[in-house]
């Protein structure tokens, strides 16, 4: 099974659970499990069936938006990053 990791500030959301284990063949099958298993996430992770344009997921070091997006192909010895953009300042 792959893992997420899951960012602090929605760790609320996952029972403060830092990783978690997700099944799928794909990045989007994986984020889809993980929002099965947790489904407050949903709403913070996706706009409809596309990932919120400041959600940012790496598959290791890579921008899955530089890959294949939610079709990337995982492995079961894969890990995730969801890492959220952060925005600030005048």
């Amino acid at each position: 099974m792959a893992n997420i990791k899951i960012p602090t500030p929605l760790r609320v959301f996952t029972a403060n659970q830092a990783q978690v284990n997700v099944s799928g063949e794909t990045v989007g099958a994986a984020l889809n499990d993980l929002v099965t298993q947790y489904p407050e996430l949903r709403q913070h992770l996706f706009n409809g069936a596309e990932l919120r344009n400041f959600v940012n997921v790496f598959l290791g070091e890579e921008d899955v938006r530089f890959l294949d997006g939610l079709n990337t192909e995982l492995s079961p010895e894969d890990n995730l990053r969801i890492i959220p953009s952060i925005a600030g300042g005048h």
